[in-house]
């Protein structure tokens, strides 16, 4: 592929994955399952490992107050909670999923599925298969590219750490 062929798929990702995202979230926001949508990237980013919030601020993009008014409000979701802090530095404080936030974020998971299958099926089996072997292409070329992935990714593309299995099957 040379230059000018590349910067064509970058430009078609970029107009095609955040349609795809939109779709699936405002279905989600539909059927009443994606209370705060902003909150649900925090939390895949989170059930990898706990972190501290100035990590999380760097991930996202985010200023420090903005990412501690985002774990505050997932904090009061219960699905985060503030760690003990650092034994060698208690200004220290790592971020973690609760249980309640792992459930909510599989349900999410779950709902999305099922929302892109529904829209997906439709499709005959040569679509199919070039749709598949096109995601095959990407998530051979972005594993290991995302920020505080450690460059680990499961077979089918999710973070994860040595320690743990991938959280949401997709």
């Amino acid at each position: 592929m040379n230059r000018v062929q590349a910067r064509e798929s970058a430009r078609d990702i970029l107009e095609i994955v955040p349609l795809v995202m939109r779709t699936v979230a405002a279905e989600l926001r539909a059927a009443g399952e994606l209370p705060a949508p902003a909150h649900f990237g925090l939390l895949s980013i989170l059930s990898d490992r706990p972190r501290m919030l100035t990590e999380l601020a760097s991930i996202q993009g985010v200023s420090l107050p903005t990412m501690s008014n985002s774990i505050s409000a997932m904090v009061d979701r219960g699905w985060v909670k503030r760690g003990t802090p650092d034994e060698t530095d208690r200004r220290v404080v790592m971020i973690e999923v609760t249980a309640t936030g792992r459930a909510a974020l599989e349900r999410v998971a779950r709902a999305a599925e099922a929302h892109l299958a529904e829209v997906l099926v439709s499709l005959d089996g040569p679509a199919r298969r070039r749709l598949h072997a096109g995601l095959g292409v990407l998530r051979k070329v972005f594993a290991g590219k995302l920020p505080g992935s450690n460059g680990l990714m499961s077979q089918k593309g999710h973070r994860t750490s040595p320690k743990r299995k991938p959280y949401v099957s997709q």
